[in-house]
């Protein structure tokens, strides 16, 4: 076999940064959500193992070799610390010294990770791997696209793959996209080139409704026009306060810049022109109460994105602004999960199924959590080892207790899961592993922003997005960032925008 000489080295490194989250990204975030070395992803590998597994797969059967160095993940949260972002990032350069020679590097890289001593933390990485091969070995990578499409990422990549869906059902078809081209550009059938156009914007642009799926088509059809490689868009990441903030295209072509240039422009044009229709409308928490109050229960519950309080964003996921206007508004029939609370959790477990405890819930984290809610409740059920799916890989929930206050009917309790493993609502059986049916209560409230929409979605009378108070605050105009100074819509009506120079890096 041709390839039987070849020799990959893989790895990940990545969080989401989200620099207005009280939580600092230690160590132990990583080894809580994933911290893999030599490969040993076990029988439910997460999300960000995905890519690494299906690029083994396929370089085995090729009958190539891979040397797979550190895989590591942690969950969105504030900066990563310097000590802890040195650690992984030095693991992963000697796993890929031990390595050497290699012919090719493949890494998973989420895209938006800001370490406290650097705003561009996984471009870092992708200097120093592009200094420890040299130019002739080829760099190919595959990013969230929640990604910074920073100028050290391009400048320092043969080819990036971004994703293209928010809910990101798509990880394992962008991981054989990267895969596929690293063959071609192996084989000397393409030579990869890269172009960025800055849309000047931030915002959160579900892909799920028109025109961001029509947008999202239009970039699949350019990849089969001839020269072009792949399309991406990188929406960027609002919450994360570094200089290239902000959402790009970037278009691989074959050898030929001007192709990459001209569809990245017309593309990115095209996202400018929509701006104003690909953010989905968001509801203040008494305008979704009162849509909520308006309707009588038909068998199919409304689902409440409190969209600020996304885990998945970087938020503590144990606010109670929502919750509270809900219980002081008489709302009955409403069922939450998870919300994060290890001490409620721990509580419940000691306490047993059926007691009746006066309880202390949410609100820990600081002003962004809101108010602890002070609650009688009782322990309807407990949940030792919870898991949900998402995106073909399983989320772990932890330890989850069903706490019911209220009732004692269904049309009116307020049923509110906790649990001690930070985590967003990604699916359904985030209730039902809780002992919840999501098809009884009146309303389900969700703490996500978009990743629930492909489990709720189906079985949801309406969805409603929520802009409650939070660190994952929706009113981009208002977010303090600190280290932003280009002007970005919506701050600014008619920002300058166009292609970036990528030999500023």
């Amino acid at each position: 076999m041709p390839y039987m000489s070849r020799r990959l080295f893989t790895a990940c490194l990545g969080t989401e940064t989200n620099s207005f989250s009280p939580i600092p990204t230690g160590m132990s975030v990583f080894e809580q959500t994933m911290l893999v070395r030599g490969g040993q992803h076990g029988d439910r590998p997460g999300l960000f193992g995905v890519p690494l597994l299906r690029w083994k797969q396929q370089a085995q059967a090729l009958g190539w070799t891979v040397a797979e160095g550190l895989a590591c993940f942690a969950a969105p949260a504030g900066n990563t610390t310097q000590a802890t972002h040195a650690a992984l990032r030095d693991e992963i350069l000697a796993d890929l010294q031990r390595a050497m020679p290699v012919d090719a590097v493949l890494l998973n890289l989420h895209g938006a990770m800001i370490a406290d001593a650097d705003p561009d933390a996984e471009g870092d990485l992708l200097a120093r791997v592009r200094a420890l091969v040299g130019p002739a070995v080829p760099i190919g990578a595959e990013l969230d696209l929640h990604c910074h499409l920073s100028r050290q990422k391009v400048a320092n990549a043969d080819f990036l793959v971004i994703y293209k869906h928010y809910p990101h059902v798509d990880v394992a078809e962008r991981a054989d996209e990267v895969f596929s081209l690293m063959r071609r550009m192996l084989d000397g059938e393409v030579k990869p080139t890269m172009a960025v156009y800055d849309c000047a914007m931030l915002g959160i642009y579900p892909t799920t409704a028109e025109p961001m799926s029509g947008l999202v088509a239009r970039m699949t059809a350019l990849e089969a026009e001839p020269g072009v490689l792949s399309v991406s868009l990188a929406h960027g990441f609002p919450w994360g306060d570094t200089p290239e903030l902000g959402t790009r295209v970037l278009v691989v072509t074959d050898g030929d810049a001007r192709l990459a240039a001209r569809h990245a422009s017309e593309l990115g044009e095209a996202i400018w022109a929509a701006r104003d229709a690909i953010v989905p409308h968001f509801y203040s928490i008494e305008e979704a109460i009162d849509r909520l109050q308006a309707h009588e229960p038909d068998g199919r519950p409304f689902v409440l994105a409190d969209t600020a309080d996304n885990p998945g964003i970087g938020a503590a996921g144990d606010s109670t602004f929502l919750l509270r206007r809900l219980i002081e508004r008489g709302v009955g029939g409403i069922a939450l999960s998870p919300l994060w609370d290890p001490v409620a959790t721990a509580l419940a477990f000691d306490a047993g199924l059926g007691a009746r405890l006066a309880m202390r819930i949410g609100g820990k984290l600081g002003p962004a959590s809101g108010a602890a809610l002070d609650l009688e409740v009782q322990v309807m059920a407990l949940t030792p080892d919870a898991w949900q799916p998402f995106g073909g890989a399983m989320a772990p929930l932890g330890r989850v207790a069903w706490l019911r206050a209220g009732g004692p009917g269904d049309e009116q309790a307020i049923d509110i899961v906790v649990n001690d493993h930070r985590v967003q609502s990604f699916h359904p059986d985030c209730f039902r592993v809780a002992g919840i049916d999501p098809l009884r209560p009146k309303a389900l409230v969700v703490k996500s922003t978009q990743h629930f929409h492909g489990g709720f979605a189906p079985i949801a009378r309406e969805v409603l997005y929520v802009s409650a108070p939070g660190a994952g605050s929706m009113d981009m105009a208002a977010l303090p960032h600190r280290t932003v100074h280009r002007e970005l819509w919506p701050r600014v009506a008619a920002p300058a925008r166009g292609l970036v120079d990528m030999t500023e890096a």
